[in-house]
This record gives C-alpha cells, sequence and structure tokens, in this order.
C-alpha cells in the first residue's frame, strides 16, 4: 500500500486563517473580560461610598498591547494598592510604636489635601497644645482648649474674658482599630475568569460568520 499526502496551497492557507481567528477571538476575549472586571471593581468601590476618585484607580492592560495572540492576558489593578486593598480584607490596624492610633473628631478638622489630620500636624497648625485625657472607659482622648469655629472645628480663643473657651476633644486614642471589610474583588476576579471561555467562542464564531458573510455573492 502506498499513501502519499499533498499539502495543497489552500490547506496551509486555512490552518493560517484558523490559527489567526483563534488569536483575535483570545485577544478580544481577555480584553473584555479585563475591561469587565475593571467596570466591576470600579462600580464596588463607589458602591461602597469610597469615591469615584480611588475608583479611577482601577486601572487595565491587555497583554500583547498590540497585535493579537493565543497566550493574551489581561491585568486589573489598582494604583492605590493599599487603601483598596484594606478596604478588600478588612485588617486590625495597630500603631507602628506600640502606643495609641489617634482618631482625629470632627473639631480636629481635615489635614494638608484633605488628608487625615495628625496630632503633631494638629498643634502646628492650630497653634493649640493637645492634653491627654485618660479614660477607664472608652478611649482616651486628647483634648485643646479654645473655641469652635462656625464649621465645629476648634481654633484658638481670642476672648480675654474666656467667654466661647471650651475643652475640646481633638482625637481619639486607641490602641488598634478593625477595618471593616467593604470589597469583595476576589468574587467579581472569579466571574472574569468563569466568563473567559464563553468570550472565546463567542468571538471566533463572530469573526467566522463575518468572514461567511463576506463570501456570500449576491447576483441577479
Amino acid at each position: 500500500m502506498k499513501l502519499k499526502l499533498d499539502i495543497t496551497p489552500d490547506l496551509v492557507a486555512a490552518m493560517a486563517a484558523g490559527v489567526k481567528a483563534g488569536e483575535k477571538a483570545v485577544t478580544a476575549a481577555m480584553r473584555e473580560a479585563g475591561t469587565g472586571l475593571k467596570s466591576s471593581w470600579r462600580m464596588q468601590v463607589t458602591g461602597a461610598g469610597l469615591g469615584r476618585r480611588l475608583a479611577n484607580s482601577i486601572r487595565s492592560q491587555t497583554f500583547p498591547r498590540s497585535g493579537e495572540s493565543l497566550d493574551a492576558a489581561a491585568l486589573v489593578w489598582s494604583k492605590a494598592p493599599v487603601i483598596v486593598g484594606a478596604h478588600d480584607t478588612g485588617p486590625l490596624i495597630r500603631s507602628k510604636d506600640g502606643f495609641y492610633l489617634a482618631i482625629p473628631t470632627e473639631a480636629a478638622g481635615r489635614g494638608l489635601r484633605g488628608r487625615r489630620i495628625t496630632p503633631g500636624e494638629w498643634e502646628r497648625r492650630r497653634g493649640l497644645r493637645l492634653r491627654f485625657v485618660y479614660r477607664r472607659r472608652g478611649p482616651s482622648l486628647l483634648v485643646a482648649e479654645g473655641r469652635l469655629n462656625t464649621k465645629g472645628q476648634a481654633v484658638v480663643s481670642r476672648s480675654k474674658t474666656g467667654r466661647g473657651k471650651v475643652t475640646a476633644p481633638i482625637f481619639f486614642l486607641v490602641p488598634q482599630v478593625k477595618l471593616p471589610k467593604r470589597l469583595n474583588l476576589d468574587r467579581d476576579a472569579e466571574r472574569a475568569m468563569d466568563s473567559v471561555p464563553g468570550l472565546i467562542v463567542a468571538n471566533w464564531a463572530a469573526s467566522k460568520s463575518i468572514k461567511y458573510s463576506d463570501n456570500i455573492a449576491v447576483g441577479t
């Protein structure tokens, strides 16, 4: 028995076209999955009340950056990983030096660029000294002698008679804080991964239907 195999140019071209279609389908699927996951994470962040700015820190990128590949991949990440990760895991936060965490009250106001103000920064900006008040029950306090302005923030009192002067709690002092878990990023990531096979099939089928429709000839 004699067998002969001829590889025609048409067969080679068909195989090459199949590989190319696969590359396009996989790359498109990974791009859709990555973009969808980015949108889901952003919706979680805004839904948790963490603000649009933090939500916009979620980014996505498909690899390769140009062209198509059967090994295409998508990366979704945050440009503020510490903050997003903390709200995703709900960690127990302790003071670095082993003492207290200073939690500002409304009377403390905000720090530079809207950040949480520290006791040292508060004293420098307000020109007042903080005084430690120990409490057996509940958190201890850092308080200041002054007056409350129209925003409810403690400032220096200019009154010579002491009118309007108060002892205002500026910081609560606690040994540790349990941050509530407000995000569930793994849930959306698993959904995105599960969607990839279906996206590949859908994109492959779409590319084939386009190819077949392009080959239809209409005559009269």
